[in-house]
């Protein structure tokens, strides 16, 4: 087969975990997949190195991803007519183009449907038109969770293949290198359902080590930031931001505990990554995490400071858990077979 892949909505650095499951993928498409073709269409942000293989093209297409109109605009008018002889379209990102006939979509979470009061007002309508049509215009859907499976059957009465993530290699090569010093770790966007303010308030309470958050700065940031500064814990918490990828690594292999407070998931890749390099887990009692995790996290409530200050001093005593499990059922390359089988179905 042609398969494109639609990566117009890719911005390195700026578009948080769907960017790691998008290079993750492809680069085991790469591994496992020895007969299809690949065409990669991309934006002005993405550079080569997205395009991991011979038997990858990389398209690159005049728009900007970060002027969203135009790349919605461009997707819907453009990317079909520039992919005539494509099989099927795989779209990572939520969105299809409704025009082309095989779209194959994933969807990694329903947050606009879960949480609308999330979304500013002008985003919303967009998100709900663009998603409900890349359902109803695609041949195939693939959820990456059971829960995210369940949402898509309630709000859209539409079937999907669960196709879990999987965990970087290099996670488990952490485990073997672990050299836990006294701080703990929590990887997230600073966006209001990650619940980073409550985590901020309960460490405040545990009194205690040193906490640092990781990952982009989202909507959430200046009220994390102002809520640090006011409760005297700027030498006790640190906002990292987006930082290079080994950076983040180091992190993980020198944290005490892993903590991670969100309120909604479609996933939650850093729950699997904390698992892989064997760090002791504290995350939400939600799904999909619970499932996730099964039975090696410590699982607590995310809407009590209680509960969440609680996990601090329960990772304190907390020991590391083997990580054959997460080896065993979530890895890129299993990942990319399963997404392999509905391409081709």
């Amino acid at each position: 087969m042609r398969i494109g892949v639609n990566a117009l909505y890719l911005i390195p650095g700026g578009v948080g975990g769907t960017e790691i499951y998008l290079r993750s993928l492809l680069a085991a498409l790469a591994r496992v997949d020895s007969r299809n073709e690949y065409f990669v269409f991309t934006n002005r942000e993405t550079g080569a190195d997205l395009v991991p293989g011979s038997r990858f093209v990389q398209v690159p297409c005049e728009v900007n991803a970060v002027f969203r109109p135009g790349r919605i605009l461009y997707e819907q008018v453009v990317l079909p007519a520039r992919s005539p002889k494509v099989d099927v379209m795989f779209n990572p990102g939520f969105t299809a183009p409704v025009a082309h006939p095989h779209n194959v979509t994933v969807f990694h979470d329903l947050q606009h449907k879960r949480h609308p009061e999330y979304f500013r007002w002008f985003d919303l309508p967009f998100w709900n038109l663009l998603l409900w049509a890349a359902v109803k215009r695609s041949r195939k859907l693939i959820s990456v969770s059971e829960a995210t499976r369940d949402d898509l059957r309630r709000f859209y009465g539409a079937e999907s293949t669960v196709v879990h993530h999987g965990a970087d290699p290099v996670f488990f090569e952490i485990a073997e290198q672990r050299a836990p010093e006294d701080f703990f770790l929590c990887v997230s966007t600073l966006h209001p359902h990650k619940n980073i303010e409550r985590l901020v308030r309960a460490f405040a309470a545990y009194g205690k080590s040193r906490l640092v958050l990781a990952g982009m700065k989202g909507f959430q940031t200046e009220a994390v930031e102002r809520q640090i500064a006011a409760l005297g814990l700027g030498d006790r918490v640190r906002v990292t931001g987006w930082i290079p990828r080994e950076e983040l690594l180091d992190l993980y292999r020198r944290a005490k505990g892993f903590i991670y407070p969100s309120t909604f998931e479609g996933f939650g890749m850093p729950v699997i990554e904390a698992l892989a390099a064997e760090v002791p887990l504290a995350c939400s009692d939600i799904e999909p995490m619970r499932s996730l995790a099964a039975g090696d996290a410590i699982l607590f409530d995310p809407g009590s400071d209680d509960a969440v200050m609680a996990a601090f001093a329960a990772l304190e005593r907390a020991e590391a858990r083997s990580n054959a499990r997460i080896r065993r059922e979530f890895t890129w390359d299993l990942a990319a077979e399963r997404t392999l089988a509905v391409l081709n179905a």
